[in-house]
């Protein structure tokens, strides 16, 4: 009896470790795939590409990212009437978590410029709701190895009239009507095309006005129109539809 049951532990010890050998290529090709996928998203990410008659590197045209921000610090003095000097700082944070060794160095400095809509609506004595969309324009960066940034001064300003030029161009030559009815509201305003989305006479991307209040930008992706604050997708397709019938 002793005999057999020392043959069958040992028989079961033997097939445990069969197993186990068997098992330990799969783990290996498993860690292998994964170090191939993050090697891709950085290569993907360095490795330069085209937009039009463009190089770019970096992130890739239609993906984006996600941030989180701190309690920041915005000041504002009143100018004009209509018009305020602001200050704005604060730290933003990755929502996850960036692919090892992909990005630019830290110390890697940006410049940009932005052109938002900002909707504040008050809550009581001390609170407002805010929200802003619009578009921010690179104007120059500083390399973290580097101890200037890419271009001077006077240059970064001409890109900035340049961009600014083409921006009220755009506001002057084309605005897509959008009218319609939903749930038994009447929808009534405007898109204005982003130009740098156009193409062979079709643009995927615009500013909505809708009923006099600034919404959002609308852009068409391969899933469909969306739109990054409209939380109402029958009203977001509403308004695509509109865009598209008219390029039609």
């Amino acid at each position: 009896m002793a005999t057999m049951q020392t043959t069958k532990t040992n028989t079961r010890k033997s097939t445990r470790t069969a197993a186990t050998k068997k098992a330990a290529p799969k783990k290996a090709a498993a860690k292998k795939t994964g170090s191939i996928a993050k090697k891709s998203k950085v290569t993907s990410f360095d490795k330069f590409k085209t937009f039009g008659d463009k190089q770019y590197t970096g992130v890739q045209i239609g993906r984006g990212h996600h941030w989180h921000y701190d309690q920041g610090d915005w000041k504002e003095t009143k100018i004009t009437p209509d018009l305020w000097e602001i200050s704005y700082a604060v730290t933003k944070r990755r929502t996850g978590k960036a692919p090892e060794g992909s990005g630019v160095p830290v110390g890697t400095a940006y410049h940009w410029y932005i052109l938002a809509h900002q909707s504040a609506v008050k809550l009581d004595a001390n609170d407002y709701a805010t929200t802003m969309t619009g578009l921010k324009f690179k104007i120059a960066h500083k390399r973290a190895d580097k101890g200037k940034w890419s271009t001077s001064g006077p240059t970064q300003r001409k890109h900035l009239i340049a961009f600014l030029k083409k921006f009220v161009a755009q506001l002057e030559s084309t605005v897509i009507p959008i009218e319609f009815e939903l749930n038994g509201k009447s929808y009534k305003g405007e898109a204005v095309p982003i130009s740098e989305t156009c193409a062979k006479g079709v643009c995927y991307e615009a500013e909505v006005m809708l009923n006099d209040e600034a919404i959002g930008i609308i852009r068409c992706a391969k899933s469909g129109w969306k739109m990054d604050l409209v939380k109402d997708k029958k009203l977001i397709d509403a308004i695509g539809n509109c865009i598209t019938l008219w390029f039609e």
